[in-house]
């Protein structure tokens, strides 16, 4: 009697840890809820690289979350490549102001202007997918407000007078550089250019929609204005320089015409005639 009781005791436990271990089962990796989870998590530590490359993957094929993702990556790539031009023209600065010693400065900036470059051509790539696949009136920002500071870190100042930092303190600038590059550009999509109050309070919202031509506009002006990270005087890349400034027309075609949409275009013009002149 004392072994059958034994038995079923035995056999209650296992039926309790099954019922334990049937919770919700975690995403697989690599799948698209995986990685939008990922994407979340990433960017609310601050981590908004990471964000940016889960979000890419997510738009490379049509699933549940591309959607959402798409309007976040444009927002993410082009502040990041924003924050990257920053921080390099900032140590160009640096190099200038230090005569004595602009080898290091030199160096730090065409580093972070290659990174610039890179994340310049995902940012184009992430605008011309968006343009393909959405064409709602409104653009629905699915995310929180960012990380960061709309201040400049206090170390970019120290680079700009010619300042050497130490590594943990020019890894930190970096990372403080593109998350400020894109609350910046955040703030511009959703028409609160440089109003990150304005922002914060539109982003507690529990759904954010902006104008269509509102978020083009500021995509628009943004490859215009980075297009030129692949100038003669720096990186002398016309090729890239020709793939952003088309962007750059693309998205101005979806946004009514203004004095600012003539402006921003008159620019994107002088620039193209400018490298068919030089070919």
């Amino acid at each position: 009697m004392r072994i059958h009781m034994l038995q079923w005791s035995v056999l209650g436990l296992g039926l309790a840890l099954v019922g334990c271990s049937s919770g919700p089962t975690p995403p697989k990796p690599g799948s698209p809820a995986y990685l939008w989870a990922g994407a979340q998590t990433t960017y609310k530590s601050g981590d908004v690289i990471r964000a940016g490359e889960n979000l890419e993957q997510l738009t490379k094929t049509d699933n549940e979350f591309a959607a959402r993702a798409r309007p976040w990556a444009v927002v993410l790539s082009g502040g990041i490549t924003q924050g990257y031009i920053d921080l390099a023209d900032n140590y160009d600065t640096g190099a200038k102001a230090n005569r004595a010693n602009p080898m290091p400065f030199q160096k730090e900036s065409n580093s972070v202007r290659s990174l610039a470059s890179s994340s310049a051509l995902q940012f184009a790539e992430n605008v011309h997918v968006f343009l393909e696949k959405d064409k709602d009136p409104n653009v629905l920002l699915a995310f929180e407000y960012p990380a960061g500071s709309i201040s400049q870190p206090p170390s970019l100042s120290k680079i700009a007078s010619g300042v050497l930092i130490q590594d943990s303190e020019r890894d930190s600038l970096r990372r403080a550089m593109v998350q400020n590059g894109v609350l910046m550009n955040l703030c511009r999509v959703t028409g609160n250019p440089d109003d990150s109050a304005r922002t914060l309070e539109l982003m507690k919202q529990a759904e954010v929609k902006v104008p269509r031509a509102t978020f083009l506009f500021a995509v628009a002006k943004a490859l215009q204005e980075q297009s030129t990270l692949f100038g003669s005087n720096k990186l002398d890349r016309p090729d890239r320089l020709r793939l952003m400034l088309t962007e750059a027309n693309a998205a101005l075609a979806g946004v009514p015409e203004s004095k600012d949409t003539k402006a921003v275009k008159a620019k994107i013009d002088a620039a193209l005639k400018k490298i068919k002149g030089s070919v």
